[in-house]
């Protein structure tokens, strides 16, 4: 912020952000305030003991609520419309009864984890989720009706394949700030995405499935007593879910050939394609697609088609305000400064740069919530002692994945992502910490150890 330079050290920042996120779980778990207003409130709170400028903060506030919104609100309206409308066709039960039939019905949660590693490839986690949400409720609804089962597995999958494997934004830039060979990065990070996945997101999610019974929230992977007796065929159903993944890939496949100089991003066509690979643009085209294919071609229009797509908006509002407010709450510990007072004293303890470069990205994610954030700070904070270290090649990969995982670690209130899932599974707070932040602990502390044996190996 000009003009402002934060004085207090890493000791007052660090009880203050402890503070604050102990107040949100005692108002939301003790006194049941809504998850909204509590946000809030705390990070007006926050923004004052920390002080940040009175005139500032307000705007901070809301500057920091509507560029998450930004981030997420379309996506999460328009992938409710695309869920909706396969629902409503049939197409999600068609789907699910499939891969039921190939996988078997005790290798479900196995089917869906892989489909969502493959589709995660391309797209970013919030994104991909939403597109497979429906197809995890008719999954879970037709085996029993228990969410987490299903969708732990498959939402890990997303979170795995975002953190750890290029072209995702946050591996290819840790890659740049690094030196790191952003090809290497992308086969190393491909080879251990399976197994930190099977370890941190199938075991886990089969395990806690069993014991924390969820029913599927009522979204748009509710069922649906007007849906149509003509569902699509399979093959329908995966072509419109693979549309926004094809899509995405022009936007992310494109940088990720950009940086490595294979194409010219100011080239006009790379320009519109990249436009139109944006994950919002993508979805945008997908539900128009799916309005004509699953609504106009077989047989619904016009009034008919409006309220299917607008009964969509109303259940997921509240995720949507929640998780804006998750993401104000982030900004304004970021804006304080508690993740940069915390880096810079653990980057002066002089311990083992891989172990250094986790700890770090795991104090920047836990103090501030982005993952993105963690990832690229820590590798901005770091890339000058792993430059003068002398590493191979292999070993800056492994340094590079190393932050990755670092930059997952238990996931929690400050997290838009906590809200998000949280919310989208019909989670309360206590659930999904004992759940969902578990699991990104588990991913981070794996993924970390892989990286380990990748730099003591090479």
């Amino acid at each position: 912020m000009e003009g402002w330079t934060q004085t207090l050290g890493a000791g007052p920042l660090l009880l203050i952000a402890a503070g604050a996120i102990a107040l949100i779980l005692v108002l939301v778990i003790v006194f049941k305030l809504h998850a909204f207003l509590t946000l809030i409130l705390v990070s007006l709170l926050t923004a004052f003991v920390t002080g940040i400028p009175a005139g500032e903060i307000v705007p901070a506030l809301v500057t920091n609520f509507g560029g998450t919104l930004g981030n997420v609100a379309l996506l999460i309206a328009l992938g409710a419309m695309l869920g909706k409308l396969v629902e409503h066709s049939g197409g999600a039960r068609v789907l699910s009864e499939k891969m039921v039939s190939v996988f078997g019905e005790k290798r479900a949660p196995l089917g869906l984890g892989v489909a969502s590693l493959a589709f995660g490839f391309p797209i970013f986690f919030d994104a991909g989720l939403i597109v497979m949400l429906p197809i995890i409720f008719a999954v879970a609804r037709r085996m029993g009706n228990n969410v987490l089962l299903y969708g732990i597995p498959a939402a890990t999958a997303f979170s795995v394949m975002h953190v750890f494997v290029p072209p995702h934004p946050g591996p290819v830039a840790a890659s740049e700030l690094y030196g790191a060979d952003v090809g290497l990065v992308l086969v190393v990070a491909i080879v251990l995405a399976f197994p930190v996945w099977y370890l941190a997101g199938y075991l886990w999610g089969t395990f806690v499935g069993r014991r924390v019974i969820l029913p599927v929230p009522a979204l748009f992977g509710s069922t649906d007593d007007d849906r149509q007796v003509n569902p699509p065929s399979v093959a329908t159903v995966v072509g419109i879910l693979l549309l926004p993944l094809v899509l995405i890939f022009f936007n992310t496949g494109l940088d990720f050939l950009g940086t490595a100089g294979v194409v010219d991003e100011s080239e006009t066509w790379v320009q519109v394609l990249a436009s139109i690979g944006t994950a919002p643009v993508a979805l945008l085209i997908s539900v128009l697609v799916a309005l004509f294919v699953l609504g106009n071609r077989r047989g619904e229009h016009g009034t008919a088609l409006e309220k299917i797509v607008d009964s969509a908006l109303g259940p997921v509002a509240s995720v949507i305000l929640i998780t804006g407010a998750g993401g104000m709450f982030g900004g304004i510990l970021r804006l304080s400064g508690i993740g940069d007072a915390l880096a810079d004293v653990l980057g002066d303890t002089g311990i083992p740069v891989i172990l250094a470069v986790w700890l770090i990205a795991v104090v920047l994610r836990v103090a501030q919530g982005s993952a993105t954030v963690a990832l690229v700070t820590a590798a901005g904070l770091m890339a000058p002692a792993v430059a003068a270290g002398g590493f191979t090649e292999m070993q800056v990969v492994a340094i590079t994945l190393a932050t990755a995982a670092g930059s997952v670690f238990a996931s929690h209130v400050n997290d838009s992502g906590f809200w998000l899932v949280g919310r989208l599974m019909g989670m309360d707070v206590k659930t999904t910490l004992k759940t969902w932040t578990v699991q990104q602990t588990l991913q981070s502390v794996v993924g970390f150890l892989f990286a380990l044996v990748v730099f003591a190996i090479f």
